[in-house]
Order: structure tokens, then C-alpha cells, then sequence
């Protein structure tokens, strides 16, 4: 981000009150925060209520990719995460011509493609876990897959390639040897990380408690995705695999989204990408929009972010099933600034909270940050 004393002075001067519109583009720009979408936000929603889709009585609705992409422009976003399901047909080959639809679009939408993510989790092939799947054959068509999109996200354009695991875990205790099956992960993420790194791409993996599976997920917690990284990185040698930090995620299991930042800035393991949504603690994975949960919470981890100095995209992953996307990826966005901006507000008067922080007086600290929370 673009931290300088006089964009801080800006900030005080030019920016007050509720940014929206305008003023809001305006306050990324001075910044430099780069905002994307997941290209299924933009999207039709369905769920085990409504497996047809929320949308799916709107004849004029078209949950296309180019739709999808002409959405997340729509809503004054700058970039775009993809799942590389979009660009290969039922046989899982590599569809060229997708390729240049979604490049010709991104084009005439002006938007940057930033992360390509791997599904691993729809098809009923994957049922049983992908690339800890107890079958051979389907481990090795999984990490197949994984490596194509390695390929594909270079030929899109991206920056970076993610593994999230739905499929990989279990459902109930006994169900697997926990212990093979996380050297598996491993051994997949070293084997995807070494193409990535050759291709010139980060690659990181990203936690999520339960849902789909059950149990656990085999990343079920951040910290347990850094010793992943971690350990993939000391084989491969320098610090490519990273993790991507869900803030809903971390909602699921009750742990500061904050803490698991400045976790991975300590353990050195790199933050690839932010997912930004909201959920309520303990909960399931409810992909809300930003800045409709606790803007304490949220706000310090927007802090952490600048704090330890992220550099990279922030990316709306919501499914906000019952609202029209290109209206609650705009809100999400514009909240999120707004709680951007408090957070930025308070990183102004760092050396005024480190001082309050280190009497270890929660007073001291809250007269710091509360008039900026509240009237920010």
C-alpha cells in the first residue's frame, strides 16, 4: 500500500465521513488497496435449499463467465479470481477458446485476473478426497489437474494459484490415518508448488474448519496451513507456498482473523491472498458481505494486513444467495473501504497505540481506536 505522510494528510483532509461512489475509488486509488472478486460472486447462488439457484426463475439472469465478468466490473471492481473448472470442458481438457473469451473480456472490462483456484471438490470423482483419496488413480488425476491449472492460470494471466481442499478430510473419527493423510497433502503441495515456482506463480493453500467435509477438512485451521507451507517450502527450498487467510473462515473456529496474520509475518510463511467476506463466530461458512459483522474485529485485521505489510489483492469471496451480486459485491466492497480507512486512520497513530499496547492496559489502548471505530 501507498503509506506515505502525505496520503495520510489526504486521508484526514479529503476523505471524511462515509466514503462511497467517487470519493471511495478515489481512497483505493491514493492507496493503492487492490480489491477483487471471486468470479462465482457474480454468479448464480444454489444450496441444498435451492439446488436450482436463487436466480434460476429469472430468465434474463446469465451465470456465463463474461456475465459473471461484466458483474464484478459493474460493481467498480478492479479484479477477478477464477476457478480453472472455467476454462476445461467434462474430460478435464484445457478449452482454448475459453481462454480467449475470458481474456477478451477482461480486456474490454478492464479488470486484472489475480489468483486461479483449483476445484477439487464438485464432481462426484472427488467424493472420497482428491489428492489424499485413498485411490492412487484419483490421487494422480487430482494432482493432474492441479498441475494443468498451473498452466492455465499463466495463460490467463494471474499472479498466484490456490488449493483449497474440500473434498480432502473425513467425516467421522476413525474414518482415516490422519497422519498419512496429511503427508499426502504434503506431497501433492510440493509437487503443485514446484510447477508453480517454475511457471513464475505463488501458490498457497487455503483453511477452512468443515463443510464440505464433515469433520474436519485436512487444512482445518490457518496455523495448520503455515506448517503445510512451511514444510513444502523446505523441500522445495525459498518461500513460495504461501496461505490465503478467509476472514469467515476464521469465524468458523473462533480464532482472531489479526492474530493469524501477524501468526504467518512471524512464522515466515507468506500471506498469497486475502478472502474478504463476514460470518458470525462459530458458525458455518455464511459468506456475507464485509462490514456487516463486528467492525471491531474486522477493522483490526484489515490493520494487521497493512501492519505487516500485505501487498497483494483483497478478494470478495461471498455467496450472498438472496441479493442481487452486482449490488452486494458493491456493498461489501464499499464497506470494507470504509473499514479500510478506520483501520488506516488508526495505523497513522501507531507509535500512539504500540505505546498504549505496551502497559498491557486495555483502557489505554480503546482510547486510542474508539473515537476512530466509532465516528471513523
Amino acid at each position: 500500500m501507498k503509506l506515505s505522510p502525505k496520503n495520510f494528510a489526504r486521508l484526514e483532509t479529503e476523505f471524511k465521513g462515509y466514503l462511497k461512489g467517487d470519493k471511495l475509488d478515489a481512497f483505493f486509488e491514493l492507496f493503492g488497496i487492490q480489491f477483487a472478486a471471486g468470479h462465482w460472486c457474480a454468479g448464480d447462488f444454489a444450496d441444498r435449499f435451492a439446488p436450482f439457484g436463487y436466480h434460476s426463475n429469472d430468465p434474463k439472469f446469465d451465470s456465463g463467465v463474461v456475465a459473471q465478468i461484466e458483474r464484478v466490473a459493474k460493481a467498480g471492481i478492479k479484479g477477478i479470481e477464477f476457478h480453472e473448472s472455467v476454462f476445461i470442458d467434462q474430460k478435464y481438457r484445457v478449452v482454448p477458446a475459453k481462454i480467449k473469451e475470458v481474456k477478451d473480456a477482461l480486456r474490454h472490462c478492464k479488470l486484472v485476473p489475480t489468483n486461479m483456484n483449483n476445484n477439487l471438490w464438485t464432481d462426484p470423482k472427488w467424493k472420497l478426497g482428491s489428492v489424499t483419496s485413498t485411490d492412487p488413480k484419483v490421487r494422480r488425476d487430482a494432482i493432474a489437474i492441479a498441475l494443468q491449472s498451473v498452466e492455465i492460470a499463466k495463460a490467463v494471466g494471474c499472479k498466484s494459484v490456490a488449493l483449497w481442499p474440500g473434498a480432502d478430510g473425513w467425516d467421522y473419527n476413525f474414518e482415516v490415518n490422519y497422519g498419512r493423510q496429511l503427508e499426502q497433502y504434503i506431497d501433492a503441495c510440493i509437487t503443485i508448488n514446484k510447477k508453480a515456482k517454475a511457471a513464475g506463480l505463488r501458490f498457497g493453500t487455503e483453511a477452512k474448519l468443515h463443510e464440505p467435509r464433515e469433520g474436519n477438512m485436512i487444512v482445518s485451521t490457518s496455523t495448520k496451513a503455515m506448517l503445510v507451507a512451511k514444510a513444502v517450502n523446505k523441500a522445495c527450498g525459498g518461500t513460495n507456498m504461501g496461505i490465503c487467510i478467509d476472514y469467515g473462515h476464521e469465524q468458523m473456529y473462533g480464532v482472531e482473523p489479526a492474530d493469524m496474520v501477524y501468526t504467518a509475518k512471524v512464522m515466515g510463511v507468506p500471506l498469497v491472498n486475502f478472502h474478504i467476506n463476514n460470518a458470525k463466530l462459530h458458525s458455518n461458512d455464511e459468506d456475507r458481505c464485509a462490514g456487516t459483522g463486528d467492525n471491531w474485529r474486522q477493522a483490526d485485521f484489515c490493520y494487521s494486513a497493512i501492519d505487516t505489510g500485505y501487498a497483494g489483492w483483497f478478494g470478495e469471496d461471498q455467496f450472498t444467495y438472496r441479493m442481487e451480486p452486482v449490488q452486494a459485491m458493491s456493498l461489501s466492497r464499499e464497506m470494507f473501504g470504509n473499514l479500510m480507512k478506520k483501520a488506516l486512520r488508526i495505523y497513522a497513530r501507531r507509535a500512539d497505540l504500540k505505546k498504549a499496547q505496551a502497559t498491557g492496559d486495555a483502557g489505554k489502548t480503546i482510547d486510542v481506536v474508539k473515537e476512530i471505530l466509532f465516528n471513523g
